[in-house]
């Protein structure tokens, strides 16, 4: 009776320290394997520092899935052997070589890795944690991550793999290894990281996309705190939000395109100076937005005698400010390269809004008093300008009038960009839309930002269909698509126009950014429906989404 009992005591001790990291994101499945033994004993503490294996044996066969991605081991240990690989079996096995560090609590963060061989039932987030010292060290840091901007996917189009790390702080921080402490939110964004030994700690999440452990700077969306955690007692509600970080600026490639070549680089560098190395071309000219990732080359490649027949080398000098340097490119002239236009928005034109139409080349010059605008073959007012914003379009403004249709012509060569004009004459046909067809949008914002802000409201693939750039606190969008959005608050914080994300290197934290939500909703941003004849009216206090950590 008594080896009964005792039996019994040392098993509940035993499954009690194998934590499961986090309840969000599954239910409990009766028929999940369930651990019965392992190689260390129950008390998990004074494991010898010479142990070169975990064993741990379970009630029926498993298999381990996506285990690479989903095992975290923390301190970080290099594993060099797990067992089962493909095959079932009642035990799974991790093998090192490393010498475990003394006085030191290791914690084997299985995710959902382990399920059973006939149904794979998921044993969910399962955690096995020893001490090479006296006790197991049992603080810990839970929260959420989420997308500061909405996004749901990575920046491929790929399910996130959301990582949250802790850094020892020390006198060199190095962010290139991986993370002294370690886990994985589940999918909706819930963390914990368990058995944490009292420390300061700097904390960084990331959306993990190669799957490293290490957060590439620039590359990932990141989450950090300027602040260190001097962990003293365990911590619960932290809010961490993820921004996409500024990648440092290098070049990467030139390309030819229309009308001259294409200078890219990684990162946006603020400006950029191109100059010619060489004899071609002779005249040329340079465009660059700043904080643009590209330069455009534009030159005559026919009048300058570039590559018409045989490709040439060109080169190319530039200066980014912190860095200089020259690059070169093999031309040859494009068989065409034909300035032409075109309407790649829409024929059906929302009432009170202006007509559109672009070009494949920057706009340089237009000639409007060639132009003719008619509808019922009456000739109509209007006036034509290069877009401020993006000077490969042309706007048309005029009278509009509900239900009416109109022709714009636009004969050839009215249009002219540095060393091109259009090439063929263009009719473009469009009619203005009722007004039944359209809803609205009103938002009251409450402790409105002090600085000017882009409001938002987004489409299905978390883009911009209409924004308005303000700093008022009520906010109306007339004339809306029917359709879904969601809404989103960019903050300019400097004022530059440019809505500025994360430096890791030099920890500058992004400009603010709110995601509406409305109170008792599960999603990161609620919908707003926008029905014809409809005005959707919402409060919204940015207060709600600045909730600090308990």
């Amino acid at each position: 009776m008594k080896q009964s009992l005792l039996w019994l005591f040392a098993s509940l001790v035993l499954v009690s320290c194998a934590r499961v990291g986090s309840p969000i994101g599954g239910t409990k499945d009766s028929i999940a394997p369930k651990m019965v033994g392992s190689n260390i004993d129950s008390a998990r503490v004074g494991v010898p520092r010479n142990t070169k294996e975990l064993r741990i044996d379970f009630d029926e066969y498993i298999q381990l899935k996506d285990i690479s991605k989903n095992l975290i081991i923390s301190p970080p240990i290099k594993y060099t052997k797990i067992i089962p690989s493909s095959t079932g079996n009642k035990y799974l096995q991790v093998q090192w070589k490393d010498t475990l560090q003394a006085n030191t609590t290791y914690n084997f963060n299985f995710g959902n890795s382990i399920v059973d061989l006939n149904e794979s039932n998921v044993l969910p987030y399962f955690n096995f944690a020893f001490s090479t010292g006296e006790k197991l060290d049992d603080l810990y840091i839970s929260g959420t991550i989420a997308d500061a901007l909405g996004n749901e996917k990575n920046n491929e189009g790929k399910e996130k793999n959301l990582v949250i790390g802790l850094y020892q702080v020390k006198d060199t921080m190095n962010y290139r290894q991986k993370p002294y402490y370690i886990s994985k939110a589940d999918p909706d964004g819930y963390f914990e990281l368990n058995y944490l030994t009292p420390g300061k700690y700097k904390i960084v999440g990331f959306d993990d996309e190669n799957s490293n452990s290490i957060y590439d700077i620039g590359k990932e969306n990141v989450a950090f705190q300027k602040e260190e955690i001097n962990l003293e007692k365990s911590i619960s509600g932290l809010k961490l939000k993820s921004f996409p970080s500024k990648k440092a600026v290098k070049y990467k490639e030139m390309t030819i395109s229309t009308g001259g070549v294409l200078m890219t680089f990684d990162g946006n560098p603020e400006k950029v100076i191109v100059k010619t190395v060489g004899e071609k071309p002779v005249d040329y000219k340079i465009t660059h937005k700043s904080k643009s990732d590209s330069v455009k080359i534009w030159f005559d490649a026919a009048k300058e005698n570039i590559g018409a027949t045989v490709s040439e080398n060109l080169k190319f000098s530039y200066d980014t400010g912190s860095k200089q340097d020259t690059v070169s490119i093999f031309y040859k002239k494009p068989a065409k390269e034909d300035m032409t236009i075109a309407n790649p928005f829409s024929n059906k034109l929302a009432p009170e809004t202006d007509f559109r139409f672009s070009s494949n080349y920057i706009i340089n010059k237009i000639q409007p008093e060639n132009w003719k605008l008619e509808s019922d073959s009456i000739a109509q007012n209007f006036t034509a300008k290069i877009s401020g914003l993006d000077s490969t379009q042309v706007i048309i403004k005029s009278n509009f009038i509900i239900g009416k249709k109109y022709q714009l012509t636009v004969p050839k060569n009215t249009l002219s960009s540095f060393y091109n004009r259009s090439s063929e004459s263009v009719r473009f046909d469009f009619e203005v839309s009722k007004l039944e067809e359209f809803g609205s949008f009103a938002a009251h914002i409450k402790n409105v930002p002090t600085q000017k802000f882009w409001i938002q409201m987004l489409n299905e693939k978390n883009e911009p269909a209409y924004q308005q750039y303000t700093n008022q606190a009520d906010v109306k969008f007339v004339n809306l698509k029917p359709g879904s959005y969601k809404l989103r608050i960019l903050v300019d914080n400097n004022e530059n126009g440019i809505w500025d994300s994360s430096d890791f290197s030099t920890e500058v934290l992004a400009e603010d950014a709110y995601l509406f939500k409305k109170v008792g909703e599960k999603e990161v941003m609620s919908k707003i429906s926008i029905r014809p004849m409809w005005e959707i009216n919402e409060n919204w206090d940015l207060k709600l989404e600045e909730q600090p950590a308990n």
